[in-house]
């Protein structure tokens, strides 16, 4: 299947990279609250604290591919991705009864800042760095 997005550019395997990211972040969120939390439970819990987030940042990531940006600046799309993630990602918790503690909400959002919006800004300096020399 061939998409093609509203600028007319393909969407190639440069949104591979950040979407993988962005879901590694939120994994690393989920199996951190699994393991502070819940540890005594089954590893399946991590699909039930994963998923709202991960089809939350799937679902930016497709929007953004498909209006042709690039997933991996910091701003304005890594910002977007970040707000998106969090606070879809919350609403599906929500509707799906799970807990939203206060100190979830916090942490959760501080978390999310430093992984997602952290690896874009290493990616640029890395970038940056290397168009120098």
């Amino acid at each position: 299947m061939r998409v093609v997005t509203s600028t007319g550019l393909r969407p190639t395997r440069r949104w591979l990279g950040p979407v993988v990211a962005d879901l590694v972040c939120v994994l690393a969120l989920a199996i951190g609250g699994k393991n502070s939390h819940e540890a005594g439970e089954s590893d399946w819990v991590v699909l039930v604290i994963v998923w709202p987030f991960a089809l939350a940042a799937a679902a930016v990531h497709v929007w953004l591919v498909a209006q042709g940006r690039q997933t991996s600046r910091v701003w304005p799309e890594g910002v977007l991705v970040l707000a998106v993630t969090y606070v879809l990602g919350m609403v599906l918790r929500a509707i799906s009864g799970r807990g939203m503690a206060p100190g979830f909400l916090v942490v959760a959002a501080l978390f999310l800042t430093v992984t997602m919006l952290g690896w874009r800004v290493v990616a640029l300096l890395i970038t940056r760095r290397r168009a120098r020399t």
